[in-house]
């Protein structure tokens, strides 16, 4: 494993916050911000492969029994995590309330439309529409929660959003599925932005995995009555060995590493901001495709990812700079 992620991969298995309440000023770890970037970019790495992995996974599987097996597995694992090896404080009601609703969302409900989308369209354009997260979540922050975002945020996000139109636009034609499959991606996104407004509060009480927990669980559970639904189609695996790997890496990758630097740097980082880092997953998810899947690339397509990583470094220098002077103000 990469130094670099077995790092974080420590700190989220201890559990320790990156800040601690210190009365009317709050003690922070200089390089906190720094981890927690890091953290939302590794998850971003990490996450841009589930749509390979799904697509090769749907040969075998329909989309909502992935999910079913995906989460069920992840939930017992992170079970072990939790009950056995860290024994890691119980929430309260309350909170279990409120993480099974971000599971219900962020699993159940995106996972749902996500894995249909991308059994419609291509792996390629599941990753590449993820760049129009950030917008749907700084629109819906703006509604919610009355924040606006300054002149260089929105640079960043039209600059990611022009990059995805490239992508997109000149990527080569697909099945007459796709467009329907490409709206239910876009759709997830609003769904993404839900479960991050749903979960903003609650991740920072709880160590990470703990959080994982019982959004898979409550998730899992929600996919049950809807894979049932595909009962008709359950099979044989016609190609055992390679949708067992897809599904490991599913499981182990997405569902537990993935999620897990993500929510991390959630702890730190606005929810817009944290979206914003994951406009790097077209990028990501592009070169994955192309490698495993063998999916044709333009040109311009290579032109828009390049377009949208540097959307991304200025909407998160933004974003991080606005926290600190917050967070630098005594609180009221």
């Amino acid at each position: 494993m990469d130094s670099d992620v077995a790092a974080i991969t420590h700190d989220i298995s201890t559990g320790e916050a990156a800040e601690r309440p210190t009365g009317r000023r709050r003690v922070v770890s200089p390089n906190a911000d720094l981890v927690a970037l890091t953290s939302v970019v590794l998850a971003a790495f990490v996450l841009s492969s589930s749509y390979t992995l799904t697509k090769i996974t749907l040969d075998d599987l329909p989309p909502l029994t992935i999910g079913l097996i995906r989460f069920t597995v992840a939930a017992l694992l992170l079970g072990i995590w939790v009950r056995l090896i860290r024994r890691h404080p119980r929430p309260t009601r309350a909170d279990i309330r409120q993480l099974a609703i971000g599971g219900l969302l962020g699993i159940t409900i995106y996972f749902s439309i996500e894995n249909v989308g991308v059994d419609l369209a291509t792996a390629s354009d599941a990753a590449l529409l993820v760049a129009a997260y950030p917008a749907l979540t700084a629109l819906l922050e703006l509604i919610v929660y009355r924040r606006r975002t300054g002149a260089q945020g929105l640079v960043g996000i039209g600059l990611a959003i022009v990059g995805v139109f490239f992508v997109v636009s000149y990527a080569p034609a697909s099945g007459p599925n796709r467009l329907i499959g490409d709206v239910l991606l876009v759709v997830s996104g609003i769904v993404w932005a839900l479960y991050n407004f749903a979960t903003r509060n609650v991740v920072s009480r709880y160590p990470t995995p703990t959080v994982l927990y019982y959004q898979s669980v409550a998730g899992a559970i929600g996919f049950l009555p809807l894979a049932l639904i595909e009962r008709d189609e359950w099979r044989p695996f016609t190609h055992l060995g390679t949708t067992a790997a897809a599904l490991t890496g599913l499981i182990l990758l997405c569902s537990i590493l993935g999620l897990g630097l993500y929510a991390k740097g959630l702890q730190r980082l606005s929810p817009s901001a944290a979206v914003n880092v994951l406009n790097l997953v077209p990028l990501f998810g592009l070169v994955i495709a192309v490698v495993t899947l063998r999916e044709a690339v333009t040109p311009l397509q290579i032109a828009g990812g390049l377009v949208v990583v540097v959307g991304v470094m200025i909407t998160s220098r933004h974003d991080i700079a606005s926290q600190r002077k917050e967070r630098a103000e005594p609180s009221s």
